[in-house]
């Protein structure tokens, strides 16, 4: 496994893996991760995975006073080498698959018309694209338990718009580039918006607040108008 490791202040180190984004990096990370889970190494506080790397947290006089006089980040460089030779050669792990149902365009998708033009597709061919495609998500950012989803096809990439939105609903799907992502709360943005969601992605009265992680596979799937409205009483 190839990986570099540098300092992130003096309570912190990045693991990274490259910089290209694939599903071969994400099965690394999620190995590490996993590891992490169940072997937290002494002193680290938390641990946060992204697209190509992973960042550990740690308390630097409590990994101090678990060292054998080494420096606090040279006692991680060895404690990390030691984790990654103890990692399976093949590390496979079963995905979550979460499906996601989407009013796509009309006042949920007001950009919908905007990907279309962009790639000079229908808005019908956008949504079946959309709505086809096999997709991973690769982190969690930006706002409580967003997901920024991998897989997207590059038939439908659309930038980001040119001056963000002050304020955009829960629960609505955008597109920024080459990656779709679901909006959990209400934020400002710049994602272009296709649809919207009346899944709760962000939950802080569960136990479990955050209903993606990293690793889920993502299926998406279109429903009305009438569909969004009554989602909640139907499954209640």
């Amino acid at each position: 496994m190839d990986y570099t490791v540098s300092p992130l202040g003096d309570e912190a180190v990045v693991l990274e893996f490259g910089v290209e984004i694939s599903g071969e990096k994400q099965k690394q990370i999620m190995a590490v991760s996993a590891y992490l889970d169940d072997h937290p190494i002494q002193g680290m506080v938390e641990y946060i995975p992204a697209y190509t790397t992973i960042t550990i947290f740690y308390n630097a006089l409590e990994v101090i006073a678990n060292s054998t006089g080494t420096n606090a980040y040279e006692h991680m460089l060895d404690e990390i080498e030691k984790m990654i030779s103890r990692l399976p050669e093949n590390f496979e792990t079963e995905s979550n698959v979460v499906e996601i149902p989407v009013c796509y365009g009309g006042e949920f998708g007001p950009d919908l018309e905007v990907v279309a033009q962009e790639n000079n597709l229908t808005e019908k061919e956008v949504m079946d694209i959309h709505a086809n495609g096999e997709y991973m998500v690769y982190m969690i950012g930006f706002a409580p338990g967003f997901p920024f989803i991998g897989g997207m096809s590059e038939r439908i990439a659309t930038p980001r718009k040119d001056s963000p939105r002050l304020t955009i609903p829960a629960g609505s799907v955008g597109i920024a580039g080459g990656q779709t992502g679901v909006y959990p709360i209400e934020t400002p943005g710049g994602w272009q918006l296709i649809g919207r969601t009346p899944l709760e992605l962000f939950r802080p009265d569960e136990e479990v607040p955050i209903l993606l992680q990293a690793g889920d596979s993502i299926r998406f799937f279109p429903i009305s108008e009438e569909q969004y409205s009554n989602w909640g009483r139907e499954r209640s």
